[in-house]
């Protein structure tokens, strides 16, 4: 027999501290949940028991509480949204056939131990918790899996009677005796004042047990002043060790047999998890196949066809199609097509299969899919248009909810409570395609109902087609001056090394923090300016500061960035290129909160731009021959749209008047004419600029600008005295945030902020950060792409040849025919400073160049 015995509210407290605030849409947080829940999968995999027990406290006085009043006061109250969360989570455990066990009066860690004492010797019991109280119950058939933190992951350390020995120097029940004496500040329990955990070890390890401690207490070896503590902490010792003795006669159900797992209530547990929106938890826990009742009960039954080609799917043409294209390598390999009363799958496993698809996609009826962005790129390079209107369940869902980071149509149906139909076949691609219609009816509700049909239609959906276009086009890079540039800076990496050696004094493994710190700090006798678990830190800040007065320091943060542009672009870009010679890069439209746009595969936006070395990498992104670049940046557009959106007179004039707002706001916070503002003063100023709405202290001001904390909150005060308009934004879009649970952009763009309800400050104040820099972030990135699909418009309506190939933050760049340059400069300035209608004007500076460097200007 083997038995799991977990303490509930041990692992639970260790989920819902260890992991980041998760919630549902309408704001149930689930993080304790959903961590409680893979630890114990974990935990069953790992133990195989056949008997389960779930042991949770009961909020009420103990027996240790009536011995000693003050056992476990101070102790900070559950925080609400995790209390929120113990009752659901019992329900599901329950649900899954799993026994909770709870006992008025006694703790969990007393139902771990009579459990543990119940097991006849050839059993065996595995307790599970974050308490190393219970190392006290470890025994031969007794071991505890004890679950720590460590990189914000929980690990979990397997205790048995040796690993006890190894690491304290005594048996599991003498760890009882350690606590007497050195007492448990979590629970209150005082020990023997004044004596620590390493007096407390060497004593039980020397004399075994407390009573013969103070048994021979004239005899055994005290020194000094830990005599007299002894003497004084004598009865509290005693009392220590009852109040920290775990109890094995809780009145509990001993009968083992009753703790084996009963056949789960499998549709109501799925049902469950739906509304936690745990979707892979549901196939963790063996439940995909279980139907639902109630809402979304299963009657619906479709057959799926497996068809040789495509012209024998009936589907109506009057009516909206739901289909879904299988990729691999670019090239759709299966699709499937709800049919109505069946789902037709045609593989593509003959020649009229391309054509067959070409006919379909280009069809004039109106189609729902899944990421569309593929299906463009596909016909694009087919010559063909994609047609009909496009609705995309992927682009719908990460409107709704752009916290997920999964939006397959059938995982959203389970989120959004729609009916999957029995299929008589397992077909992924099949089953995908089952759901799009009635997934897409509940979608565009919801879009209507929280007024972003338009950010749907106008902005996101048109916006696939346009990174499909670029992503086909690619970027021309000058392969030969890469490879050139990188052996170069081999060079340069090379006589750096050299030149680190010389001064160290040795040859060591630069790369290594343990070994670079052990060089710096012990054998060089540099100050130590931080320490971490692991050694002596060495990361960017602190080699920053030492290197104004340690030249080895300068010469490792130079060795880094150099090791870093060698391996990361020169290399990195070098594998990335095509046949073509052209970077196609892959943009992605729903992978961040705010609506921005990611690059991967190479990450063209995050190029370096600050250090000359970093720009010198834009000389090889080059237009072809004949063309030249045109480059396009907004102006400040962030700060802009901090301006419109806070309605601040005095920032919106600056812009209007086509005044320097760094050299304003230094005049205001500095109380002078412009005329006399300084470059410093400038710099100053711009710092608290771009800092303020990220919601920057004096401490990090001070830092970043190098001045004192009392200058930076000078700074910070005189410019909210200034721009009061800002000031007034900051407050009330955390007040409107708290109030509706989220902030919008200007478009409708949502980001859901559960954060702001949370206990904890830290978790509080990164949500009341989010608030404020979401709105002007996510409508500055909606300004990008409503731009970035006016100019592929226009470019197209005018029937030119220049293509848009790459956007990097605020920046558009277009390759253009020479003879097409400045009609595209024209285009691209028109659409961008027009893009949205603002109380602050928009402006963008445009430049032409042969290379990405030349056009940057």
């Amino acid at each position: 027999m083997r038995l799991l015995a977990i303490d509930g509210n041990s692992i639970v407290n260790r989920a819902f501290y260890g992991i980041k605030v998760l919630t549902t849409k309408d704001g149930r947080y689930t993080n304790a949940v959903y961590g409680f829940m893979n630890i114990f999968n974990k935990l069953l995999e790992d133990c195989k028991p056949d008997r389960v027990a779930i042991a949770f406290d009961v909020k009420a006085p103990t027996f240790r509480h009536k011995m000693y009043s003050q056992y476990k006061a101070g102790r900070k109250p559950m925080p609400a949204e995790l209390k929120e969360q113990i009752p659901v989570l019992k329900e599901l455990l329950t649900l899954l056939g799993y026994k909770t066990v709870e006992q008025a009066g006694w703790e969990a860690d007393d139902i771990l131990g009579t459990l543990s004492a119940a097991m006849d010797s050839n059993d065996m019991c595995f307790i599970a918790t974050g308490d190393r109280d219970s190392l006290q119950l470890v025994k031969e058939n007794t071991t505890v899996l004890l679950a720590s933190t460590k990189m914000g992951k929980t690990v979990t350390t397997e205790y048995n009677p040796e690993k006890i020995r190894e690491e304290y120097g005594v048996t599991p029940k003498q760890m009882i005796e350690i606590k007497a004496l050195q007492g448990d500040s979590s629970d209150n329990i005082p020990g023997v004042a004044g004596v620590g955990p390493k007096t407390a070890g060497e004593l039980i390890q020397k004399y075994g047990s407390i009573d013969y401690i103070y048994d021979n207490f004239d005899s055994v070896e005290l020194k000094g002043k830990l005599r007299e503590k002894m003497a004084a902490g004598r009865e509290s010792a005693f009392s220590s060790r009852e109040l920290g003795t775990i109890r094995t006669d809780a009145p509990i159900e001993l009968d083992m047999d009753s703790y084996i797992p009963a056949s789960p209530d499998r549709p109501n547990a799925k049902k469950l998890l739906t509304s936690l929106e745990m979707f892979k938890m549901i196939t963790k826990f063996g439940l995909d196949s279980a139907e639902i009742v109630g809402d979304e009960e299963q009657t619906e039954e479709k057959e799926v066809k497996i068809l040789q080609n495509l012209n024998e799917a009936e589907f109506d043409r009057n009516k909206t199609v739901g289909f879904f294209a299988e990729f691999d390598a670019g090239e759709i390999v299966k699709l499937s097509v709800d049919c109505g009363e069946y789902i037709a799958v045609i593989m593509n496993d003959s020649l009229a299969f391309a054509s067959q698809t070409a006919e379909f996609l280009s069809g004039e009826f109106d189609k729902i899919t899944y990421n569309s962005k593929p299906l463009y790129s596909w016909c694009m390079t087919r010559g063909i248009n994609l047609g009909g209107s496009i609705n995309d369940v992927m682009l719908a869902g990460y409107i709704l909810n752009p916290s997920s980071n999964d939006y397959s149509p059938v995982r959203m149906a389970q989120e959004y409570g729609v009916a999957a139909p029995k299929l008589n076949s397992e077909d992924e691609c099949a089953k995908q395609a089952s759901v799009l219609v009635n997934l897409w009816d509940k979608l565009s509700a919801n879009l209507e109902q929280n007024g972003q049909t338009k950010l749907f239609l106008d902005i996101e959906s048109p916006l696939a087609k346009v990174l499909a276009s670029m992503e086909n086009a690619g970027f021309l890079v000058d392969k030969e001056s890469i490879n050139s540039y990188g052996a170069v800076l081999e060079q340069k990496i090379a006589s750096l090394v050299q030149e680190i050696y010389a001064m160290s004094g040795e040859e060591f493994n630069i790369n290594s923090p343990k070994q670079l710190g052990t060089v710096l700090f012990e054998k060089m006798g540099l100050p130590v300016k931080k320490k971490t678990k692991s050694g002596y830190s060495t990361n960017a800040d602190v080699l920053e500061e030492l290197a104004v007065n340690y030249p080895i320091a300068e010469l490792v943060l130079e060795y880094r960035t150099l090791a870093k542009l060698k391996s990361t672009y020169c290399d990195g870009l070098l594998k990335c290129i095509a046949p073509d010679g052209r970077i196609h890069s892959t943009l992605n439209q729903t992978e961040t909160r705010t609506g921005r746009i990611s690059s991967t595969e190479p990450n063209l936006q995050n190029i370096p731009v600050r250090s000359e070395v970093g720009r010198e990498l834009r000389k090889f992104f080059i237009a072809k021959e004949g063309c030249v670049l045109v480059d396009a940046d907004y102006s400040q557009i962030e700060l802009r749209v901090l301006a419109d959106i806070a309605d601040d007179e005095n920032m919106i004039n600056a812009f209007n008047d086509n005044q320097d707002i760094h050299a304003i706001t230094a005049s205001q916070v500095f109380n002078m004419p412009v005329e006399a503002v300084t470059p410093l003063m400038r710099s100053r100023a711009k710092a608290v600029n771009f800092g303020i709405v990220y919601g920057i202290g004096a401490f990090s001001l001070a830092k970043d600008i190098g001045v004192t904390r009392s200058e930076a909150d000078r700074y910070i005060k005189g410019y909210l005295r200034n721009f009061s308009g800002v000031d007034g934004y900051m407050k009330r879009v955390i007040s409107e945030a708290k109030d509706n649970g989220y902030v919008s952009t200007l478009f409708g763009r949502r980001r859901y902020l559960p954060e702001l309800s949370a206990s904890n400050a830290i978790t509080r104040n990164f949500g009341e950060r989010v608030a404020r820099n979401m709105p002007i972030q996510g409508t500055a990135a909606d300004i990008i792409k409503i731009a970035m699909i006016r100019v592929c418009r226009r470019m197209e309506d005018e029937k030119l040849k220049s293509r848009l190939i790459m956007q990097v933050h605020d920046e558009l760049i277009v390759e253009a025919p020479e003879d097409e340059a400045e009609t595209v400069c024209r285009i691209v300035k028109e659409e961008m400073e027009n893009a949205c209608d603002m109380k602050v004007r928009l402006t963008a500076d445009v430049h032409t160049g042969r290379s990405w460097y030349d056009a940057k200007g």
